[in-house]
């Protein structure tokens, strides 16, 4: 009899797609596909102004939009620096749910930065300065509890200028 392996994350793109999940041991189901899409069709006003910024690698780094790290889809999720951009509307104000996703986030070590919808409607700029300040800071390259960065300039990781 021979031994057969189980593929737990089948992918056409292999081992870089695995590196890049974030949601280790819990796999993307179609539900959270056909959310995220559904998610990508209706963006807010704030989130469509974003994205038109983030976009095509604008800031030098890649953006993906309504992202799933399951069980959750992020807004905005870079995956070469862990970052996760949430823009918020008031029903987010000191939200135990919110909390609760995003301390699971943090520990996978993803930084967060959240911003009101009027924020970036009215400071586009503003925001941009902010999440631009956040790409400089080098990727921890193991998480902490609390999705502290670490230093990883001695490995030669960080952003190209």
């Amino acid at each position: 009899m021979a031994e057969t392996a189980t593929i737990i994350n089948p992918s056409p793109f292999g081992e870089r797609e695995d590196a890049q999940r974030q949601g280790e041991g819990i796999k993307r189901t179609r539900s959270d596909t056909k959310r995220a899409r559904f998610l990508r069709k209706n963006m807010t006003d704030a989130e469509i102004k974003l994205w038109q910024k983030l976009k095509r690698s604008q800031l030098g780094v890649g953006f993906r939009r309504q992202y799933s790290i399951p069980p959750y889809i992020v807004d905005f999720y870079c995956p070469a620096q862990k970052l996760i951009i949430e823009v918020d509307g008031g029903q987010h104000n000191d939200n135990q749910a919110d909390h609760k996703r995003s301390e699971f986030l943090e520990a996978k070590g993803n930084k967060i930065l959240r911003f009101w919808n009027n924020e970036v409607l009215d400071n586009i700029e503003g925001v941009l300065e902010k999440i631009l300040i956040e790409l400089q800071k080098p990727l921890s390259l193991n998480p902490s509890p609390h999705g502290e960065r670490e230093s990883a300039s001695a490995q030669g990781k960080g952003i190209k200028e």
